[in-house]
């Protein structure tokens, strides 16, 4: 994908999550790999419904800022991944209500945050880290991600949002959208002892799909 291509995708899809209620207000952050190794980056304080392609962030190969305006202060989480991923070609973090919801609840499994409902979320996402809560911007956010030597693709921060990495910025996006689906999911069945897939079946995706599943 060229550049200019790269920008109006990451803008489109930004614009689809806001007007969807994913993220709303100026949260939420999208960064994506440049066919250089750069990184374009939404900038701080910017709303996902309104992003502007001309004025992403732009970072070269060595991390340096080239263009564009400021980039937003989660850069930490968002270079975490990329220092610890080397599959991740984008980063999405979005505040999105239902799996904030979920994170605020006291029996949540920190280390396997959603629980097997569907086959997508174990597809998408593999098991999704629980990272307890941080100031925005602190740089201990991504300090956290590095202490996961890259072995999620996915993090819910409490009472924040999630954090996901994917191969490209599509991917990236599908996959948050379905933890968010998955937390809504649990919360709507919450008290109502739904079924969940087995272990076995679980199992089976995993195999199945080739899916990384950190244990």
């Amino acid at each position: 994908m060229t550049e200019t291509a790269l920008r109006e995708t990451i803008c489109l899809l930004a614009k689809s999550m806001f007007d969807r209620g994913l993220t709303g207000g100026s949260t939420g952050n999208i960064s994506a790999r440049t066919e250089d190794g750069g990184l374009l980056v939404s900038p701080t304080g910017t709303s996902f419904g309104r992003l502007d392609p001309a004025r992403l962030s732009r970072f070269d190969a060595s991390g340096r800022l080239i263009g564009g305006d400021p980039p937003t202060k989660e850069m930490p989480l968002h270079s975490a991944f990329y220092e610890t991923r080397s599959t991740a070609g984008a980063v999405v973090h979005l505040h999105s209500c239902h799996s904030v919801a979920l994170s605020m609840l006291p029996d949540v499994d920190a280390d396997d945050f959603l629980p097997p409902m569907t086959p997508y979320g174990i597809m998408k996402l593999g098991r999704v880290k629980l990272l307890p809560f941080f100031l925005p911007g602190d740089p201990a956010m991504g300090q956290a991600v590095r202490g996961l030597a890259g072995k999620r693709s996915a993090v819910m921060l409490a009472n924040h949002g999630p954090v996901v990495a994917g191969r490209d910025v599509e991917a990236a996006c599908n996959a948050i959208e379905e933890l968010e689906d998955t937390a809504r999911l649990a919360i709507l069945t919450r008290g109502m002892n739904p079924n969940m897939l087995t272990q076995a079946q679980v199992r089976n995706l995993i195999t199945t799909f080739n899916i990384e599943w950190d244990e």
